[in-house]
């Protein structure tokens, strides 16, 4: 079993991420078991069903060109994918700063903020 699945409910829906093997990039599995560098692309799969997918997937990884693959516990609280741990959410979303006080990271805030 992956250490991650403490924090996966009994219920409910994960994601299965991973990293990109050729520029280290978080990307989530779609419908078709294509890689995708967004979660809102991502296929939610039943938690009852994560492991057994998991193992599958880990035999499979290096040719997919990922590393690292694992499910994510999805909230049940939104309409769309988002995953329920901090952690989690900043490999989803991005940095957890806000974009004024990241300079260089949100390169169209700082254009907006240049005029």
């Amino acid at each position: 079993m992956d250490i991650r699945s403490n924090r996966r409910d009994a219920d409910g829906m994960s994601a299965i991420t991973a990293n990109r093997l050729s520029d280290g990039l978080v990307v989530w599995r779609d419908s078709q078991g294509q890689w995708q560098e967004r979660i809102s692309n991502a296929a939610p799969v039943p938690n009852e069903e994560v492991e057994t997918l998991l193992i599958s997937l880990r035999h499979q990884a290096q040719e997919q060109g990922v590393v690292g693959v694992y499910g994510v516990q999805l909230s049940t609280d939104t309409d769309s994918l988002e995953p329920v741990t901090a952690r989690e959410k900043i490999r989803a979303f991005g940095p957890s700063v806000h974009p004024e006080f990241a300079p260089g990271v949100f390169p169209a805030r700082e254009a907006h903020h240049a005029n």
